[in-house]
């Protein structure tokens, strides 16, 4: 697995097409950026001419600028967007990737595995796709667990194996 390249923000590729101004990514980068110092990058791929992504690209860097708390980079990528992303990981600019997709039925970038093929990359990648619950980690269900109070929390504590 690649690892950070530099002790300076992380470096965040943000890839995303039409939904490069969607909510659910905006909240995604504005979480992202309150963890650690971030530089963000947008890379819109799906497009043959630049020109194609200026209106995503300049209204959504605008957006996510807004939710990153600083400017946000640009890209646009070749009709490939696994392709568009393997150039721009192959620079070595950046450290992990979050992929914006459609819903599930919708999404191209779904049925040709993008997510997935991207992990193989060797970067750190987070998918935000509509309808899809975030996935709980251990760490996540163990704070709920301490977090229990009374006599639920006191029995489990203890093993009684009381069913309540």
């Amino acid at each position: 697995m690649a690892g950070r390249q530099s002790s300076g923000p992380t470096r965040v590729l943000v890839v995303a097409n039409r939904t490069a101004a969607a909510q659910r990514l905006l909240d995604a980068v504005e979480r992202r950026a309150a963890t650690a110092p971030c530089r963000f990058t947008l890379l819109v791929p799906d497009v043959e001419d630049r020109r194609d992504a200026d209106w995503t690209l300049e209204s959504a860097r605008r957006l996510l600028a807004k939710a990153a708390g600083r400017p946000v980079g640009g890209l646009a990528g070749g009709p490939d967007p696994f392709v568009a992303v393997q150039e721009a990981v192959a620079t070595g600019a950046f450290d992990e990737i979050i992929i914006s997709t459609l819903p599930r039925r919708m999404s191209k970038w779904l049925r040709r595995d993008l997510v997935a093929r991207v992990r193989g990359l060797g970067l750190p990648v987070t998918a935000i796709i509509p309808g899809d619950r975030p996935r709980r980690s251990l760490d996540d269900m163990a704070d709920d667990a301490m977090a229990m109070t009374g006599d639920a929390y006191h029995a489990a504590s203890r093993g009684t194996g009381r069913e309540d």
